[in-house]
């Protein structure tokens, strides 16, 4: 087939290249020339495991290219992948500018049938509202018998494995419009999608709001499971329980299973954070109240803080004169994605109480830079107090203790020798509990997980009766 990705984003760019790498032709388009240019000389503006190599197999072999030209775009693809941006407008509500902007040109362009796809995430009655910007621009041009359907088929791909969920979908969700055209445009998805039905049919064909609320309802289960299981581990610290042993009592349900039940500090991305919110105000606009995403989103608020919590209990409100050596700054491994990253909450709380902070990330240095700098934007003095370091042993140097944000594999199995011989204090705040309390413990370490401290505790000799106490003031001299 010969298709036209509209956004050359991560969605855009994942979905065009793994569509000409099943032996389609395709054309994305983006309106940013430096973008363009960068692609065409085989540079890949964000990060993700095994795109860079897919995207320069493809555009050699002629299946993949990339423009500006928005008529030439139109044009190419008889099927159009609407892939741009949505981003949070200031009620919260997703921004549907650029997807209004994509259907106009569309129809401002086009001159024989096309199948319009909303690969975006968007909220319901969005398919209505691309069909209505494509009929305006063909009735202005007097073509308003030119046949084209409009297609929701979210995305559901992970940062960091979007290669792997794309060609290993779980699911493919095709919303249509009733009647002939949308029929057509049913076989034309399923012909398009065949690679991935020849085991078992994971095609789930259903109408087109459904198709857009359930791209919102999936993220929004997911992020309910991660901001439950924080705020189980914040009071199993409080009454001495181990979270990672409950997780495990909990997961064993099949009913429940063990996805997105690893307590951490919280949440981040272009994903989560921007769905919740736009379901919750997609909720508003018909007059109920989402409580329970209320709740999700106030208690991942928090839990971005809790590190901060932790450090502020060991060392006092005043951490003027401390360093920090931060690993991680993601908001999630195999990624250089930091929006609503944790690690930029962490390291603002930090820098507000005097602190000053070695950061360290094996992909996102350059974007974390950008993001932090632009979150101190007001503060010179914090600014000259954070440090970008090149690698996760140098972020060790002169810091009094090591604060872990993102679950990175080369975290995972450190030299604790070499970390406690370098560190000011043998402390370590691990935000996304990759160690374990008790073999850190024993080599001599303070350790705070989430959730984890009734395990620290007692592998030192103390009993879960104080647990709870251990907000003391332990800053040495």
């Amino acid at each position: 087939m010969k298709i036209t990705i509209i956004g050359s984003g991560y969605v855009g760019l994942v979905t065009g290249t793994c569509l000409a790498e099943l032996g389609n032709d395709v054309l994305c388009l983006d309106l940013d020339a430096t973008k363009i240019g960068m692609l065409n000389a085989g540079e890949v503006p964000i990060y993700e495991p095994g795109l860079k190599e897919l995207i320069e197999r493809n555009h050699a072999a002629g299946r993949l290219r990339f423009t500006s030209d928005i008529e030439a775009s139109v044009q190419f693809g008889d099927v159009q992948f609407i892939a741009v941006g949505t981003p949070p407008d200031e009620d919260g509500s997703a921004d549907l500018r650029y997807v209004v902007s994509a259907a106009r040109n569309i129809g401002r362009y086009m001159t024989s049938p096309k199948i319009v796809v909303d690969k975006s995430t968007v909220p319901v009655g969005t398919g209505a509202r691309v069909r209505q910007a494509i009929q305006a621009q063909l009735d202005e041009r007097c073509l308003p018998a030119l046949e084209f359907a409009v297609v929701s088929n979210p995305e559901f791909l992970k940062e960091g494995a979007a290669i792997e969920d794309f060609m290993r979908p779980d699911r493919i969700v095709i919303g249509t419009e009733p009647g002939t055209a949308g029929q057509r445009a049913r076989e034309a998805m399923r012909t398009l999608y065949a690679p991935f039905t020849r085991n078992h049919d994971r095609i789930l064909n259903m109408d087109i709001a459904s198709a857009e609320f359930t791209k919102y309802a999936a993220n929004a289960m997911l992020a309910t499971r991660i901001s439950f299981m924080n705020e189980l581990a914040n009071l199993a610290d409080a009454v001495g329980a181990d979270i990672e042993l409950v997780r495990q009592g909990i997961g064993s349900d099949p009913r429940i299973g063990y996805s997105f039940l690893y307590a951490g500090t919280g949440y981040g991305g272009s994903c989560f954070p921007k769905d919740v919110q736009a379901l919750e105000r997609t909720a508003a606009e018909y007059g109920q109240t989402p409580r329970i995403l209320a709740a999700v989103e106030a208690v991942n608020h928090e839990q971005k803080r809790v590190l901060v919590r932790k450090i502020v209990a060991h060392y006092g409100e005043d951490l003027s004169g401390l360093t920090f050596a931060l690993w991680g700054l993601a908001f999630k491994p195999n990624t250089d994605d930091m929006r609503a990253a944790p690690s930029r909450v962490v390291i603002k709380e930090l820098l507000a109480r005097g602190a000053s902070v070695r950061a360290f990330d094996p992909v996102a240095m350059e974007e974390a830079r950008k993001a932090v700098h632009a979150d101190l934007a007001d503060d010179t003095s914090a600014a000259s107090r954070i440090e970008f370091v090149p690698d996760q042993a140098e972020a060790l140097q002169g810091a009094d203790a090591l604060v872990v944000v993102t679950e990175w594999k080369s975290f995972r199995s450190p030299d604790f020798a070499a970390i406690a011989a370098t560190l000011r204090e043998p402390v370590i705040f691990d935000g996304r509990n990759l160690y374990e309390p008790a073999e850190i413990s024993n080599k001599g370490f303070t350790y705070y997980g989430i959730g984890r401290n009734a395990a620290a505790l007692a592998s030192v000799g103390f009993g879960s009766e104080i647990v709870a106490s251990t907000a003391g003031n332990y800053r040495q001299a």
